[in-house]
């Protein structure tokens, strides 16, 4: 069961969207719509557009498109709920809980995580288990960090935490969707964390969320962490993030794993954060971008570290994150120089690091003998192809600079080539967007490729009536008698059509924020995509035409079925009436 809709149609007419938007984005009036750079991916040209008449934002950039509702969500790196909930108090209403099932089992989620939370922190003190308290201990952690953190332990036993929780009156259901127990090929199920040490992973709203955890010997996997749920994406949370946006330093640091986080707290620097077993992500880049522009990555200094450092600059780039890496010498990860070395050892490295284009010119150069010609050549051709993707002329300069002098040779010479490299590579963009152009059938593709368009035709003519009907609510009573949805052959904008037709039928308006919390934002987005499509002056005649496509592609399909079918006869009709078109 939904949010009542005529609460969500009386929260978002309340919540005017270019007021909200403007909290974030830099907006200017241009025609009837406002524009400003999308927060959402990393631009120069404004191509972020919010309409004030039809209350709905859309990037034509990156193709992200919905309501007030999924602007929060998006922005906020919120659920629809906490949304709705946000948005409700800044205007003084009260979400109905009782009428919302999702998000009364959402708080029995987020309730049986923090008791399981808290089974494994008792464990961890129980007296028999001296020796898993050691091992924090041999750690460098103190009692005060490690009750911080909530750190536990999960006993080597098959049910501990499952009987544990069904005396609180949790259902074996619930701690399956939460990912606690798992199920084998037999039906048997058991808990997930056996004898590992625990770490608590929260959202920015101090909600356990998820688990980590660490095996005591040499078993695999070495690290074991909760699987995706309703509450939990790894791919968009970050380790120790709801400590790190209380800091007062203006950056963060990012590690590797859990241990450097806890650690680098411990020992004063209350900005670390971790992603959770994964790459980063542009969704945890985005969600850092929110609380500051800063960050210096501090990955471990193998190779793997390093190839994570690459990936994870490119990512932090898109969300215009200014970029700083520190090195650990001698191969040590951030745990083991502090307890080595010490917090203002740590600190003096922070001073020291460097910037993204700094340590890829250092990166390539250990490629490469500068005191070999041939060398020398190689490193400037690759130097000159990173240089070339800098689009600040002042920045790329001095780096220019900085690799020639390394190089040995005149800067003029070496500034050639970065240049050859500049036109190479703006000529490629404009080869790139020419077949992008010409690729009319990839562009009428929704960027979602779970709602990949198998008849491209027919879904555009599906896509025309969506935007009529939102158009024109009216024109519902026009098109029902005409196609059912069984005959739409997109199941997306099938899924569209059904709903509007819903909505038409129980006296509410079609609109955006009438699909809120039924369909997820990348659909939405879709969906704002179609709305924004010209809608043509005769629309019942577009209706007819529009209905034709779908039918025509119908009677292709159906060759078999009676010829006299009155829903396939409309379309045989009118193929005749036109001269085949």
């Amino acid at each position: 069961m939904a949010i009542d809709q005529n609460f969500l149609q009386d929260l978002t007419s309340k919540s005017d969207i270019v007021d909200i938007v403007s909290r974030y984005v830099s907006l200017k009036k241009n025609g009837s719509n406002y524009f400003g750079l999308c927060p959402f991916h990393n631009e120069k040209s404004p191509s972020f557009s919010v309409s004030q008449d039809k209350q709905i934002f859309h990037c034509f950039g990156c193709g992200v498109g919905g309501s007030v509702i999924s602007f929060v969500m998006r922005a906020e790196n919120l659920d629809f709920y906490d949304a709705v909930q946000l948005l409700a108090k800044q205007n003084g209403m009260t979400v109905p809980n009782q009428e919302y099932k999702q998000n009364q089992n959402r708080e029995r989620m987020l309730n049986l995580m923090r008791d399981s939370a808290r089974f494994f922190y008792n464990e961890l003190w129980k007296p028999e288990n001296k020796a898993i308290q050691q091992y924090f201990a041999k750690r460098g952690l103190i009692k005060k960090t490690m009750n911080r953190f909530g750190l536990g332990f999960a006993p080597n036993s098959f049910f501990a935490l499952t009987d544990a929780m069904k005396k609180k009156g949790y259902t074996i259901k619930e701690l399956l969707d939460c990912g606690l127990i798992s199920k084998n090929d037999k039906g048997n199920i058991f808990d997930r964390f056996r004898n590992r040490v625990i770490f608590p992973i929260f959202d920015i709203r101090e909600n356990v969320i998820a688990f980590g955890g660490r095996v005591l010997n040499d078993t695999k996997p070495k690290y074991l962490n909760s699987p995706e749920t309703y509450i939990f994406h790894k791919s968009r949370n970050l380790f120790a993030i709801n400590m790190a946006k209380k800091s007062k330093k203006d950056y963060f640091i990012l590690a590797e794993g859990y241990m450097d986080v806890i650690a680098l707290h411990q020992a004063g620097f209350d900005n670390a954060i971790a992603s959770l077993g994964t790459s980063l992500t542009e969704e945890q880049a985005h969600l850092i971008s929110r609380y500051t522009k800063n960050i210096i990555i501090s990955y471990d200094a193998d190779k793997a570290g390093q190839e994570a450092t690459k990936r994870a600059i490119n990512i932090l780039k898109k969300s215009n994150i200014n970029i700083k890496i520190l090195k650990i010498p001698q191969s040590k990860d951030p745990d083991e120089f502090i307890r080595q070395k010490g917090p203002q050892a740590f600190q003096k490295l922070i001073e020291q690091s460097s910037n993204d284009i700094s340590y890829n010119i250092e990166n390539i150069a250990n490629k490469f003998n500068l005191n070999e010609d041939i060398e020398r050549v190689y490193f400037l051709k690759e130097c000159a192809l990173m240089l070339a993707n800098i689009d600040n002329d002042i920045e790329r300069e001095i780096y220019t600079a900085r690799a020639a002098k390394m190089a040995d040779i005149s800067i003029s010479s070496f500034k050639s080539e970065v240049e050859n490299c500049i036109k190479k590579r703006q000529s490629s963009l404009q080869k790139n967007k020419k077949l992008v152009n010409l690729s009319v059938s990839q562009n009428a593709q929704p960027k979602e490729k779970a709602y990949k368009y198998e008849n491209i035709n027919c879904a555009r003519a599906e896509e025309g009536i969506l935007s009529i009907i939102f158009a024109d609510n009216s024109l519902v009573d026009y098109i029902i008698p005409k196609i059912n949805k069984d005959e739409f052959t997109s199941p997306i904008l099938k899924e569209f059509f059904s709903h509007a037709v819903s909505i038409y039928k129980s006296g509410k308006n079609i609109n955006i924020s009438a699909f809120e919390g039924v369909f997820e934002p990348d659909a939405l987005s879709l969906l704002v995509k179609i709305t924004n499509y010209p809608v043509p002056s005769m629309r019942e005649q577009a209706v007819d035409d529009y209905i034709y496509k779908i039918k025509e592609h119908t009677l292709k399909n159906n060759k078999h079925k009676n010829e006299t079918d009155p829903l396939l006869e409309m379309a045989k009709m009118k193929k005749e009436k036109f001269g085949g078109k």
